[in-house]
């Protein structure tokens, strides 16, 4: 559990435009103390490049320092607003979260605040004669602070790069792509406990006959997108009270309260506790993640298509590098194991029964949508049976085959309806021949 759970932080956390930024403003505070100790110890080293002006020199130069850095903040944050907007209206609203979650922003604004709050607990301690106080001029904690504006101008030039380069297509694509690797490497193999010889017919016959009528069902008692399971917690409530649980749900649905999370067998087991346990074991929130959802990236891929393809921004190479990227991801797909939906205990006894992803369903996720939206587009349409030509060759079974098969008829279909130009018939009749022949089908 607290595994998962401290995933959902960090995730929430590398989420937010405010987490660096505080650490990094911190990080500041303790900068000025350290270096306001040092010189109040006043043993300096004579180096030429430490400040050694008097108090009117140190608080002109701070001073600077710290309203500059406010200036550049709000230009920089004006900046990402408008980095968000452009995001928001060319790749859709789900890609916010990919650019809240960028690093680079996260400490070019840290960068800048922790600036600013440095050269004001320096400027501060600096006093004359004649003020009170005792002349001090913090010469190395100056020095410092005029090292911090020369980074900060080097990370606002970053920043101005940065910012251009993040809202490009071709950037966005890669980002959302390497997610759905990152996704395929987390949870293709899948484990809770062990599992035997993955026999199908051994499997259901271990389920009992009266499941079904005698399974009492788990209501949900929130509300939201399922965005993690914790499978190691499922499987110790299954071992604790000798349970069989089978999941009617899976992470990246969206859960309404009251309805149903699992049943649970035998049904004489379940009390109050048990329900708040195994609803514990789900992690509800307000949007989808990619944590346990590998269909999360599929879709974000398919709507930053769907919008390319648009009669209002009718840009079909972006389509394409989308569906290049499908191609790819399922076609590291086709070459993992899926894992079996029986998940047994230590003692190889049957303790859950989960709702998985298939290949056929995933691949319905990554073409359905931009087949029916491209099907008058002979450049996408050409490029959807390539692809699927392309994952034919690392299928391995003849399920895999028949899905892409089923697709890429529907895709020929299609095409037929919506375009008129005989020598564009046939160069879809041609590609669709490649499919067949790529199938093995010939």
């Amino acid at each position: 559990m607290k595994n998962v759970k401290l995933s959902k932080l960090w995730d929430s956390l590398h989420s937010s435009y405010w987490f660096i930024p505080t650490l990094m403003a911190l990080g500041s505070i303790v900068l000025a103390i350290a270096m306001l100790t040092l010189d109040r110890t006043g043993n300096i080293p004579n180096w030429r490049w430490i400040y050694t002006g008097g108090t009117d020199g140190a608080r002109s130069v701070l001073s600077s320092v710290a309203s500059s850095m406010i200036s550049v903040v709000a230009t920089a944050f004006s900046i990402t607003i408008v980095a968000l907007q452009l995001a928001s209206s060319n790749f859709g609203p789900r890609l916010l979260r990919n650019f809240m979650q960028d690093t680079g922003n996260q400490i070019v604004l840290g960068t800048f605040i922790g600036t600013f709050i440095y050269c004001l607990l320096v400027l501060r301690t600096i006093h004359a004669e004649g003020e009170g106080y005792s002349l001090f001029v913090p010469q190395l904690s100056v020095t410092v602070g005029t090292g911090l504006a020369i980074a900060s101008i080097g990370v606002l030039i970053y920043f101005i790069h940065h910012a251009s380069t993040i809202i490009q297509a071709s950037h966005v694509i890669t980002q959302v792509s390497g997610d759905l690797d990152q996704a395929l490497d987390r949870l293709f193999p899948e484990k809770i406990g062990e599992g035997k010889a993955n026999n199908s017919r051994q499997q259901v016959g271990e389920i009992p006959a009266n499941f079904d009528s005698e399974a009492s069902p788990i209501k949900a008692t929130g509300e939201g997108y399922l965005q993690a399971i914790d499978d190691d917690e499922l499987m110790k409530i299954a071992r604790q009270y000798n349970l069989l649980v089978r999941l009617t749900t899976r992470p990246g649905k969206f859960i309404v309260k009251g309805s149903d999370l699992a049943m649970v067998f035998p049904e004489k087991q379940v009390n109050q506790s048990l329900k708040q346990q195994i609803n514990d074991a789900f992690i509800l929130g307000q949007e989808r993640t990619e944590y346990q959802d590998v269909e999360f990236p599929i879709d974000q891929l398919v709507e930053i298509a769907l919008r390319a393809i648009s009669p209002g921004i009718n840009d079909p190479f972006t389509a394409i590098r989308c569906i290049d990227r499908l191609s790819a991801g399922l076609s590291r797909l086709a070459q993992r194991d899926f894992p079996s939906p029986y998940r047994y205990d230590d003692e190889q006894n049957l303790r859950v029964i989960v709702e998985g992803v298939t290949f056929e369903g995933l691949v319905g996720t990554a073409f359905n949508q931009i087949r029916q939206y491209s099907k008058s587009d002979v450049a996408v349409t050409i490029r959807l049976l390539e692809a699927i030509a392309c994952i034919a060759a690392y299928t391995r079974n003849s399920k895999q085959r028949e899905a892409l098969r089923r697709q890429a008829e529907m895709i020929l279909n299609s095409s037929r309806e919506q375009i008129s130009q005989e020598q564009d018939q046939k160069d879809l009749q041609e590609q669709y021949h490649q499919v067949i022949k790529a199938l093995g089908e010939d």
